[in-house]
């Protein structure tokens, strides 16, 4: 296919899989629970921490951790007591434990408080078209309280040659507003264009079959590549063709 032939592909993928009958099996259903600000982007950042594995267990998981946090994620975090804390111990999704649990729920306080939330910290100082060094400073400010090192896993780090797959999805969540009705589009400080794609072994699959990518490995550099072409596709939304290749992967296997 030439560059005209394969995103007219691409976009006719897009307009099939980003539509709201998408979210009846993906994990994005957890934040779509919710209505306030703050529980969507608890919901979602949890969510997504989790969302490596089988999608069923996923999503079957994440809606236990909601129950466990009352459906009320945001209160939860600013107003949990050590009981409350106690009854995350037994939750767990493959090597995500209750140990991590707890601590997730200190950090995510700790930037509410102290942070101005979420949102101010992944869109602070943001100094190009790309939001990696973002995720690095936020995992900076993430793990600046106490916390067991083994718990640092559970969040990637660019810097560190990380693709990043599960903060990168995260954050098209929170920031794409296409009025398609998938992704919440809640942050306004944050542009489209400066997303990259989760890339994971579907979409990185598929990308190499069409030519969008030729490293093997699925890291940060790899990344980059995909991001480059897929910016040649649509400079303003180049995230939305995530669909498409995540799509072709996993519902057609492309």
């Amino acid at each position: 296919m030439n560059h005209l032939e394969l995103k007219e592909f691409l976009d006719e993928k897009v307009l099939l899989y980003n539509h709201p009958r998408f979210i009846e099996s993906d994990p994005i259903q957890i934040p779509h629970l919710y209505t306030l600000k703050e529980d969507i982007e608890i919901a979602g950042f949890l969510t997504a921490t989790i969302s490596w594995g089988n999608r069923k267990m996923i999503i079957n998981n994440s809606q236990k951790l909601m129950t466990k946090l009352g459906n009320s994620p945001y209160d939860f975090v600013m107003n949990h007591n050590s009981n409350d804390l106690e009854n995350l111990n037994d939750f767990v999704h493959r090597t995500f434990n209750g140990t991590d649990c707890i601590f997730f729920i200190k950090a995510l306080k700790n930037i509410y408080q102290n942070h101005n939330g979420l949102e101010c910290v992944f869109s602070k100082y943001i100094q190009n078209s790309t939001l990696q060094q973002n995720i690095s400073n936020f995992k900076s400010v993430f793990f600046e309280i106490e916390h067991d090192y083994r718990t640092q896993k559970h969040v990637s780090d660019p810097m560190n040659n990380s693709a990043a797959k599960r903060i990168n999805m995260f954050l098209r969540w929170m920031v794409r507003n296409d009025n398609a009705g998938v992704d919440l589009g809640i942050w306004k400080s944050i542009s489209p264009s400066q997303l990259s794609c989760p890339l994971d072994v579907h979409s990185g699959n598929v990308a190499r079959k069409l030519g969008l990518l030729t490293r093997k490995q699925n890291d940060a550099k790899a990344l980059f590549e995909l991001d480059s072409n897929l910016q040649n596709l649509d400079k303003n939304d180049p995230v939305k063709y995530d669909f498409a290749l995540f799509g072709l992967g996993v519902f057609e296997g492309f």
